[in-house]
This record gives C-alpha cells, structure tokens and sequence, in this order.
C-alpha cells in the first residue's frame, strides 16, 4: 500500500507551478487529489494530465468556497491534506503608488481567500489532518515596491500559528512552508516580460548563496513531508525556509 492511498487531499491553485507538482507527488504515493483554480480550462487540463479531479473556484470568492465545501462534503465526506497554495504577487510597485483595486485583489486571494478556506473546510478535515499553507520568504522581508504581497504573506503566517493552537486538540498540523526563488510562472504573470525575468533570474542567483533556483518539484516534497504524520507528526505552527539560504 502507498503512502497516502485512502487520503483525500486538496490543493488550491493546482493546476500549474508548486500546487501541480505536489499534486504528482501526492498522487504518486496513492492519494486522491482534488486541485482547485480559477481557470476551468486550465484546471481540467491540469485534472487530465495528472489523474486528479478538478473545481472551478477562485479562492478570493468566498462562495466559491462555500460551493467547494458543500460538494466535497457530499462526494467525499473528510479531508485527509489541505495544502492552501493559491496566490498572486499583484502589481509591484511603491505605497504612494498603490491602488485600492490591486491592493484588494493580492489580498482577497492570498490571505482572506486563504482564511476562508480554512475556515470553511476546518469541519471537513479528519482529527490527524495536516494542513499546509504556501506563504513565502518575503513575510519576513521589506523590499521596496512589495509592500501587499510582503503583507499578505505576513498575515497568512499568523493564521496560520493561530490555527495550529486551535485545531491541536485534534491533532491537526497546521504548518507553513516560505520558499525563495522558486522556478515558477508567478513573476510572468506579475507582468514581467521575457527580458526583465532573465535578468530579474540572473539576478536573484548571484544573491542565492547555492547560486540555483529552487524547483517545484522540491517544494512538493516538502509539502509531501508534512502529509505525512509518520515523519512529521510532532510539528505543528512550523515554517520551513526553502530559499537556496539567501535570508542567511
């Protein structure tokens, strides 16, 4: 028998980057992976190549997640892994340049989508349950023109501490894992284009002490690692810095 054969497991925003590859190794050690996004093409794509099961829902709409909720409840009855991945950089740009609109999209994804997920799913997760949260070095980090996406990581880990003290009487882990520079399409999709993300690449290597940058795939078997209460069953309100050391 697989590792997690007989685990029901659901992955916001798994159709591409760090949440697809954990879904292929999820799925890899036997379980059942449900991968969540916003784009129904791009989902059912993703659901296709991988042997999971899509839902369209976009993580910043809370009836969206309402709807999720209700429909794995009545199809699948508990939650074994809630990896909580979706996530935006928004536009980058200074605090006195600011728009309300970017400042409400990055942050009704990547924390209040966040919390209402977990909110909303914390009656369906089995006593043992691990929770994830994807958050990220920068919630520790001040760099200029990063200001909502540096907060909203921030207050993610906070819940997420939070929700570690709250659901271990019920021997729920709740842990978060900050990646640095992680080879994925999110600073393409911040507006970057092909020129400005080489040289932003190049860049962030020369910083990066193992002078690489990291894979979804490694984040995935950290994601894995904390599914797993065999090896990690005595961590809860943990982070896990995967950033090739360059926070040292």
């Amino acid at each position: 028998m697989k590792k997690f054969s007989n685990r029901l497991a659901i992955i916001t925003g798994g159709n591409s980057g760090i949440g697809y590859a954990t879904a292929q190794e999820l799925i890899s050690e036997g379980a059942t992976v449900i991968i969540t996004g916003r784009r129904k093409e791009a989902v059912e794509k993703a659901a296709r190549e991988l042997g999971a099961i899509p839902f369209t829902a976009d993580q910043a709409d809370l009836n969206d997640i309402e709807i999720l909720k209700n429909e794995v409840e009545k199809q699948f009855g508990k939650i074994d892994i809630l990896f909580i991945n979706a996530g935006i950089t928004g536009n980058l740009t200074l605090i006195e340049n600011m728009d309300a609109d970017n400042f409400d999209q990055v942050m009704n994804i990547n924390f209040r989508g966040a919390y209402f997920t977990l909110s909303q799913l914390i009656p369906l997760l089995n006593d043992g349950a691990s929770v994830i949260f994807l958050s990220s070095i920068v919630s520790s980090t001040y760099q200029p023109n990063s200001s909502v996406y540096q907060a909203s990581k921030a207050a993610l880990n906070s819940v997420a501490k939070t929700a570690a003290a709250e659901l271990a009487p019920r021997k729920i882990r709740v842990n978060i894992i900050s990646p640095g520079p992680i080879k994925t399409e999110i600073m393409s999709k911040a507006g970057l284009d092909e020129e400005s993300l080489k040289n932003l690449n190049k860049h962030l290597i020369e910083q990066i002490p193992l002078k690489k940058m990291g894979t979804a795939e490694e984040v995935a078997k950290l994601v894995t690692y904390f599914s797993d209460d065999s090896v990690s069953g005595f961590l809860t309100g943990t982070e896990i810095i995967i950033d090739g050391g360059i926070t040292l």
